[in-house]
């Protein structure tokens, strides 16, 4: 597969865009996918802030993650705009009946797939050597699209998961 995402990012969104990364606690359906894609379409084409529309972009990714991005150099994304996307992810949730607020959840690329694994065994699967410092780890945590394309997927003794190491 390729994990490849930078072709499907909008070229014209500012490298400052915000970013939000939600992750799937499984695999979405293809049914699943193509009924989140209407959902993700409808929520750019009528997300609002202070009544101006938002430059927004969603895509799902590798079937497990939903990434919305807003530039915000002609509107700013205030708290109703971003309550209006949580409710929409929310509904997401719902009908798909899955977790996509789990930060506990670790997402990591081993052999080509992703696989979770909740943070409490993190130091189970170094022991083990399922993960090394070379395993590659999608760091949630990113904030602008500048982010996203250079420190999403990265290897873990790059993230804030290394401190870790030294503690299993």
């Amino acid at each position: 597969m390729n994990f490849s995402i930078t072709e499907h990012i909008p070229q014209d969104f500012n490298d400052h865009a915000r970013v939000w990364i939600f992750q799937s606690s499984r695999l979405f359906s293809m049914q699943e996918a193509f009924e989140i894609d209407t959902i993700l379409k409808d929520l750019c084409a009528n997300w609002k802030s202070h009544g101006q529309s938002v430059k927004g972009y969603a895509n799902l990714f590798f079937g497990q993650f939903i990434v919305v991005m807003a530039d915000e150099t002609e509107a700013t994304v205030g708290g109703c705009s971003t309550d209006s996307l949580f409710r929409i992810i929310k509904q997401i949730e719902a009908l798909c009946k899955v977790n996509l607020f789990d930060r506990q959840m670790l997402a990591f690329l081993v052999k080509d797939k992703v696989q979770l694994l909740p943070l409490a065994q993190f130091g189970y699967a170094i022991t083990n050597n399922h993960i090394d410092t070379s395993t590659l780890y999608f760091n949630n945590t990113v904030g602008t699209k500048k982010e996203l394309l250079h420190n999403w997927l990265i290897p873990v003794n790059e993230s804030w998961l290394s401190a870790r190491f030294s503690q299993a």
